[in-house]
């Protein structure tokens, strides 16, 4: 008998995934390399292992840093310029994202970043961080994976909001995340039952550590368990069966393993899977019946390719067979399925690229386009609560949450907030 899958196994499978990372590639000497280095958003209710997490990510990467946002500076996350008191000589400190070069950058608590979200618009995409200071222009290496955990404004995630909408975040800064997966507390008995049995256990003192031994049971296996092909999906395979008792990877080992993973193999893409990862990109593309209902794009298209390189890198393979992408495709649905699901449960194609759109995108398109006639028509772009509410109820667009609305368009660049109760028009 199986257990049954908790919400965190893909996730885990993921992070695994971010480990290993993609091949950087090169098309020439003169071009802009494209990054291999995944990056991975953990959004989700407090209290559900987040934080453990990303720690142990980081304790187990070759080269890992972890930070906590609501203490970290723009500065601390990419490069200071000091002034040495001696000699008088300017000095580059490296900050966290430079450290982490070639390995993993663990963000904690992301949402508390506020202003500092935007220095790490060129590290996440360029993966290089530029410095112009005191007569100093320098570009220094990043070449890092950012793995983000993020608690959702106002302590519980909202799914009748989009992601951005939950976060207070950019969606120039949530696009560059290669897949966002959201953790809800829901309440399920045989789960709960599950998670308070381990927590007991492990505060009781019963939690029983793993031994680095190898037990061999048979020799006379004919081919090896890698070579075995399984049609299983991989939620199924990740499942273990509740009477069974896994002998755990010593962190130590499987960090040199990572190590030599990432140095020595380059994995390519088999034409089987580079047509299954083109298949799911056509096939979301051709749910899109206008340009703000686009499910998928391009972007995530080198994020599949780059997470099925990483599959093949895990077992130490130099081709990614269609198998390594039909995995990857999975864990994509998932994050997908994920932030598009609406309040009610239905997919809502409209939010943008992993939810970095608006939820009331229509009612906000009206508003916008009302608030722009308006102020044609009389040459005034700033605009008091009473007098949009006024323009709403003109135009009959009826929501719920009208304060949530202006919010959102504020967020999104389409109205400047000037004071308590005062807006103005941007876009004009």
């Amino acid at each position: 008998m199986f257990l049954p899958l908790s919400p965190q196994e893909l996730v885990k499978a993921a992070l695994a995934l971010a480990l290993f990372g993609g091949r950087q590639k090169h098309t020439d000497k003169s071009s802009v390399p494209v990054r291999g280095d995944p990056h991975i958003l953990i959004v989700g209710d407090p209290g559900l292992g987040k934080s453990q997490m990303l720690q142990a990510v980081c304790n187990v990467a070759p080269r890992g840093i972890y930070v906590c946002g609501n203490s970290t500076s723009t500065t601390g996350l990419t490069v200071s310029l000091s002034r040495e008191a001696g000699t008088g000589d300017y000095a580059l400190e490296a900050g966290a994202l430079v450290l982490a070069d070639q390995g993993l950058c663990c963000i904690d608590e992301f949402d508390k970043l506020g202003s500092q979200q935007q220095a790490l618009l060129e590290a996440m995409e360029q993966q290089s961080v530029s410095l112009a200071k005191a007569g100093i222009v320098s570009s220094l290496p990043a070449r890092t994976s950012v793995v983000a955990a993020a608690n959702p404004i106002g302590g519980h995630y909202n799914r009748g909001k989009t992601v951005s909408e939950n976060l207070k975040m950019g969606s120039a800064l949530l696009s560059r995340f290669d897949v966002v997966f959201l953790l809800l507390d829901i309440p399920d008995e045989s789960h709960d039952r599950r998670l308070s049995e381990h927590v007991m256990a492990n505060r009781a003192g019963k939690g029983r550590t793993s031994s680095a031994t190898v037990t061999r049971t048979s020799n006379d296996l004919e081919t090896s368990i890698l070579l075995q092909h399984s049609t299983l999906p991989l939620s199924e395979r990740l499942q273990v069966p509740g009477n069974e008792s896994m002998d755990v990877i010593p962190a130590c080992l499987l960090r040199k393993y990572i190590s030599y993973a990432r140095q020595y193999v380059k994995p390519t893409l088999s034409p089987e899977a580079a047509k299954t990862l083109q298949d799911f990109y056509l096939s979301l593309r051709s749910q899109a019946h206008s340009a703000d209902a686009t499910p998928i794009t391009t972007r995530q298209l080198e994020s599949l390719i780059r997470l099925t390189e990483a599959r093949a890198k895990l077992e130490l393979r130099e081709v990614a067979t269609k198998d390594d992408a039909e995995d990857v495709v999975e864990i994509m649905k998932h994050s997908l399925a994920d932030t598009y699901s609406d309040g009610l449960g239905n997919l809502d194609f409209e939010r943008s690229q992993l939810g970095s759109g608006m939820s009331q995108r229509s009612a906000a398109k009206r508003l916008v386009n009302a608030l722009h006639s308006h102020a044609q028509r009389t040459n005034q772009k700033q605009f008091d609560l009473q007098m949009l509410r006024s323009i709403a109820d003109k135009m009959n667009i009826k929501v719920l949450d009208f304060q949530g609305l202006l919010s959102s368009l504020n967020e999104q660049g389409f109205l400047l907030k000037k004071g308590p109760k005062l807006y103005q028009l941007q876009t004009i």
